[in-house]
Parts: structure tokens; C-alpha cells; sequence
């Protein structure tokens, strides 16, 4: 079928039929057209033992309707070490430009036994690939990293990398000039005890001076409320300006996760949350009850068995999206609900 609107919350099929596997990811926009990429996690059904099957990338010349590109990065099914394996915890892919290398660098962030969290780095000469793995393992100042998101300055091209020190804080560190890898020099923000509270999935975007960079707390695939924050520099200092979903009062920012920001390019005034909603079937009650189990855990408490979260069957192969506009009050981001809006309302 072919889409004339973006329909939050509901199924996304690209042009072939199929549901759309872009999760965790973000967009570009290159040579005139939109490309979307994420975790393609199809295969990743209760009981698979599969967490990835690569990254997929879609592309689109209205941001409805999108033609599958295919696996940018291939997942490594017989190579059990590789990061790539399909048993690996692999989320967030992030991709940025290298206008002086005309490299296009990817990072990844890669989970493993117990809170450790790694970096690998891959390149590619085209967007869609091939991409070839230059760095693995990588502790970015001999940090575990989380969620993270990369940020390029379009004035002189210095690029930034915000992640959250997993459950700390949140970094701000500069990378190198090549993208693959970080200089030494960084900032700390948002310091907090404990998941849920710590912030994760920071999604950086700017307006005019304004830095802003929108977050969640930590409660695994279960959402929880966001939390918006603005600078006048990317290392801060940073002002919190609350949850910027006024409208939801179950403090589940719509039952979803912002993965990132996209400014449309044509439009005046126009960014775009982008945001999965990793359980469509989980209702914010359950939700709201997880990220007390959370909280309760990470104080040293025991969660029995029959807990919310623990009654709720993750299938993250039927995770949807919620794509919203931002709207400003005076330079406070708002992101309201809307069941059904298109690109071409907007200036």
C-alpha cells in the first residue's frame, strides 16, 4: 500500500509489504532523498536466541513511503567473536559523514555479561555500504558506554559523541578527527544514583543557538517519562526543561523511546522525534509498574518472579514507531499527540 501520512503508533510497512526494521537508529538525508536506518530485528522473536539481524537502511523521497535498501551491515551468524554475531547484543547503530575523510563512520554499541557495554566502529566510502569494522571492544574513556547518539557541528565539522556512562551519567566527549575514535577531552552531566532515574538514549538536535538534547530513564524496553534539557554549548552546562510530552499523563512518553531527532531539511521550523515503541502490546500501567520494579531492584531489593515485567513477553519483531513533530513554546520543545499528520502542514 502506499501512505500519505505518518500514523503514529501503528504498523509501517515498506514498499515491498513488509513491517519496517529501522529501530534504534536515526535518518539522513543525502543526494536529495531520506534514508532511515536502525536494529533489524525481524528475527528476533521470543526463544530465537537471535538479538540482531544487522542494520537495515530504507530510503525515501516523502518520508512515508519507504524501499528497503537491504542490510548496510550484515550480521555475522558464523563468526560467534564478531560483535556483528546475531546472539551479540548489538543496539543503536549511529551514522555520521566525514566531510574530510568522505568516510561515512558507523558506531555501534554492544552489551555483554553484566553492565559492561562496548563500542565497535566501522567505516564505508557510500552510505549504503560496504562498511568494514576498524575498531572492537573499544571502552571510550575507559568507560562503559551506553546509548549514545554522534553529533557533527555544521560550521566547522568537529564532531561530538553523547553516551550514557551506563548507569552514571551522561558523557559528552569529542571525537577525533576522523570520527573513530575519542580525543580524551569530555564533560559530564545529568549525575544520578540509580536506573530508572539515570538518563539513556540521549537524542541530540539544534535550533538556531539552542543546543537541546532529549533523554529517557533507564527501564529496559519498557518507556518511561522523558526528560528535555538546552545548552548554549554541546558541552553544556545543561538546563533541564522537563518532560516534553505535556500531554501524557502516564508518564510514558506515549508507551514509546526517542531514538533521535531529524530537522527536515525543506521545512522552516520542522523536527521530527523519531521514537520506537518497543512493546505496542504493554499498556502504560505495566509500564509505570516495571519502573517501580526498577527502582526497587537497583536499591538492592529482591522482585519476585510474578512481577509485571517479568509476566510480559518481550517481542521487540513487532515494535512499532512513533514519529512526532516538536513543536516550541518560546524555546521549550512540546511534543503532542497526534493520531494521524503530514510533512506538508508545516512551512
Amino acid at each position: 500500500m502506499a501512505y500519505g501520512s505518518i500514523r503514529p503508533g501503528s504498523v509501517w510497512s515498506d514498499t515491498n509489504g513488509n513491517r519496517i526494521q529501522a529501530h534504534g537508529g536515526s535518518m539522513l538525508h543525502h543526494d536529495g532523498r531520506f534514508y532511515w536506518y536502525g536494529e533489524n530485528k525481524e528475527r528476533t522473536t521470543p526463544g530465537s536466541g537471535i538479538w540482531h539481524w544487522g542494520v537495515r537502511c530504507y530510503s525515501s523521497d516523502d518520508l512515508y513511503n519507504w524501499v528497503d535498501e537491504g542490510l548496510i551491515i550484515p550480521p555475522a551468524p558464523d563468526e560467534p567473536d564478531s560483535p556483528l554475531h546475531p546472539a551479540k547484543l548489538m543496539d543503536r547503530p549511529h551514522i555520521i559523514r566525514n566531510e574530510r575523510t568522505g568516510k561515512w563512520v558507523c558506531w555501534l554499541k554492544i552489551m555483554t555479561a553484566g553492565h559492561e557495554q562496548t563500542s565497535t566502529v566501522l567505516v564505508a566510502d557510500d552510505l549504503l555500504g560496504p562498511y568494514e569494522i576498524v575498531a572492537t571492544g573499544l571502552r571510550p574513556l575507559s568507560m562503559s558506554a551506553g546509548d549514545f547518539d554522534l553529533v557533527v557541528a555544521p560550521d566547522d565539522g568537529k564532531a561530538y559523541y553523547y553516551f550514557e556512562r551506563v548507569h552514571s551519567e551522561l558523557i559528552c566527549a569529542d571525537l577525533t578527527d576522523d570520527y573513530t575514535g575519542v580525543t580524551g577531552y569530555y564533560s559530564t552531566h545529568f549525575p544520578l544514583h540509580r536506573p530508572p532515574d539515570v538518563r539513556e538514549a540521549p537524542a541530540y538536535f539544534r535550533r538556531g543557538d539552542r543546543h537541546y538534547l532529549i533523554t529517557s530513564g533507564t527501564s529496559a524496553y519498557f518507556p518511561n517519562r522523558s526528560e528535555v534539557a538546552a545548552a548554549e554549548t554541546f558541552h553544556g552546562p545543561w538546563v533541564v526543561l522537563g518532560d516534553p510530552h505535556p500531554g501524557d499523563s502516564t508518564g510514558t512518553s506515549y508507551r514509546s523511546q526517542i531514538t533521535s531527532v531529524f530537522k527536515h531539511p525543506h521545512k522552516k521550523d520542522l523536527y521530527i522525534a523519531l521514537a520506537d515503541r518497543w512493546l505496542p502490546n504493554v499498556s502504560a500501567e505495566i509500564a509505570n509498574q516495571a519502573q517501580d520494579e526498577f527502582r526497587r531492584m537497583f536499591a538492592g531489593e529482591t522482585i519476585t518472579p510474578d512481577s509485571a515485567s517479568a509476566s510480559v513477553v518481550v517481542d521487540t519483531s513487532i515494535a512499532d514507531y512513533v514519529w512526532l513533530p516538536i513543536r516550541f513554546d518560546g524555546d521549550v520543545p512540546r511534543i503532542d499527540w497526534l493520531d494521524e499528520w503530514r510533512v506538508e502542514d508545516f512551512d
